[in-house]
């Protein structure tokens, strides 16, 4: 005797017809139901609701094949949430009960005006074997093919979408024109608001943010920088000198320091209760540059995005690597730059004891951690030579600054050259997706019309979804691109700025001068190492035995 399958609780289980079921099924008449919809606001209007209900009780009765299943009329109610809809409710009901084959709809707009319910409820009705009749545009959503309802579907999405856009773009242009841009500064250090409804600077705030920000950029962690300002007994915004990472986290992320405003950082998601919740990417975030004082240079701004953004992706230093880094750390600089020319792992700072004294050495992590499993010949460094060895690399920048900076200006050159190729490729890509999306609409429309039938143009439906999923990947792949040139843009910068600082060679290693300089050093041997300045200039340095 087998044993029964228990179904999971996420799995709806839709009972098997018997035989006599399936039987009555392939003879029977269609059971056809009607739904229909209107506001009851004017005499006019109540008139209508009592002569759709004749027209669909007339059409299902006229015709031999059917039968009917019921009409279903929901009176005065909105349609823009289904809830509170009783009669469609309960006609869905019956649908998934298997007591109804097909409905019977005036348009898409009686049937829901909310896009999402509407295809929810029609796919569910799909699956079920039960279609849907919309007489105005034409459309029997069993009959359709599944390219065709995949193309209905885009349209009915995006035409939404382009409505609340251009609704809401209209209604934040409008409002920041007239000066009703609502600033939230209650929380932001550094300003305060003026009796004319705009935000100005409080400096001696402003100078707190500053100093954070130039920590970050100079290598400290945010807890170090949290622990620098409580010690020094800094004043938050609301006067308490308490600080951990979130509120420094909080002043760096911040684009009010410098000067941008984004809105719609919340959006509705149902019109009706008006409850919001945080836009994560779901909707479009609307950016006004420049609309109050600015704290923070722009390009010290976006220099310390880029920063947030590499910590947060601090894992593998290079692709040979078999291990992984942890969080990022401030305290030595080399901890995030130094990696291992074998094996490409990061290298970590010991103390070794010698002779009763303790010597800092650098060595690779893999070492470290698995012995020689998956590094085998990769060398300690004595911490006091590598140091030197980096002052001079440095020093010899500087000395010949002539070649390092010519080497900057063919990077920059190269940056710029591929983003105005971009650019170009970017403009033809949206155009073409744009042409696409007319060309969809206008199949639809000849679908809709009853010109031609959808089959004939599954394959004209299919070549339009490959090609924009095609473009949009390309898109996409852009996007990436145009990050990583801002990445080698900000580094170029601070390696100039690095060197154009120095007054003189350097005497004394400086950890944030080596942060703000070198991007990546490679230990090749025990007496040579690879140092790669930020922006792309090599050299070579011997490091003592």
């Amino acid at each position: 005797m087998s044993r029964p399958i228990e179904a999971a609780s996420n799995v709806k289980i839709i009972p098997a017809m018997s035989s006599e079921e399936l039987k009555q099924a392939k003879y029977r008449q269609t059971r056809v139901a009607a739904y229909c919809r209107v506001s009851t606001d004017h005499e006019e209007q109540a008139n209508s609701y009592k002569v759709q209900i004749d027209y669909y009780t007339n059409l299902i009765n006229s015709n031999s094949e059917w039968t009917m299943a019921g009409i279903y009329a929901d009176e005065g109610i909105s349609g823009t949430q289904t809830k509170n809809r009783k009669e469609f409710n309960k006609m869905i009901r019956k649908c998934r009960q298997k007591k109804i084959d097909l409905v019977l709809c005036k348009s898409i707009s009686r049937f829901a005006r909310n896009t999402v319910d509407c295809l929810e409820y029609i796919r569910e009705l799909r699956l079920l074997g039960i279609g849907v009749i919309f007489e105005k545009e034409n459309i029997n959503t069993l009959a359709m093919n599944s390219e065709f309802i995949i193309s209905l579907y885009g349209s009915f999405a995006q035409a939404e979408s382009e409505s609340i856009s251009k609704n809401v773009s209209w209604g934040i242009e409008k409002s920041f024109k007239e000066g009703k841009v609502k600033y939230v500064m209650d929380k932001t250090l550094g300003y305060r608001m003026g009796e004319d409804g705009k935000p100005y600077i409080v400096e001696e705030e402003a100078e707190i943010v500053r100093r954070i920000y130039r920590m970050f950029l100079d290598g400290l962690s945010m807890q170090r920088i949290a622990d620098i300002m409580q010690a020094e007994g800094a004043a938050r915004r609301s006067g308490c000198t308490t600080w951990n990472r979130s509120n420094v986290n909080y002043i760096l992320k911040n684009e009010k320091y410098a000067g941008d405003a984004i809105l719609q950082k919340s959006y509705t998601i149902d019109c009706i209760t008006h409850k919001r919740v945080k836009n994560n990417g779901e909707k479009n975030k609307y950016i006004l540059h420049d609309c109050h004082p600015a704290i923070i240079d722009r390009d010290t701004y976006n220099r310390t995005q880029q920063e947030l953004t590499r910590r947060c992706t601090i894992k593998q230093r290079s692709d040979k690597a078999v291990t992984a880094q942890g969080r990022y750390a401030s305290k030595y600089a080399l901890t995030d730059i130094m990696i291992c020319g074998e094996c490409g792992t990061p290298y970590r700072r010991v103390v070794w004891n010698s002779h009763g004294k303790k010597l800092p050495v650098w060595r690779c992590i893999n070492r470290l951690d698995h012995g020689n499993r998956y590094c085998k010949h990769s060398p300690s460094l004595n911490e006091e030579h590598l140091q030197q060895a980096i002052i001079d690399a440095i020093n010899t920048a500087y000395t010949h600054n002539t070649a390092f900076l010519q080497s900057m200006e063919n990077n920059i050159s190269i940056v710029l050259n591929d983003e105005d190729k971009n650019n170009t490729e970017r403009v033809r890509i949206e155009s073409r997706l744009a042409e696409i999306d007319k060309a969809r609409d206008d199949l639809i429309h000849l679908v809709t019309s009853g010109s031609v039938g959808e089959d004939s143009l599954d394959k004209e439906f299919e070549a339009l979804n490959d090609e924009e999923s095609y473009l949009k990947t390309q898109l996409e792949a852009m996007k990436s691109q145009t990050e990583k040139r801002d990445e080698v843009r900000y580094s170029i910068m601070s390696a100039v700025e690095g060197i154009g600082e120095m007054e003189n060679t350097m005497v004394d290693y400086d950890e944030v001068a080596v942060r703000k300089m070198i991007e990546c050093i490679k230990v090749l041997s025990k007496t040579e190492i690879l140092i790669i300045f930020k922006g792309g200039y090599e050299c070579n340095a011997v490091v003592e035995k």
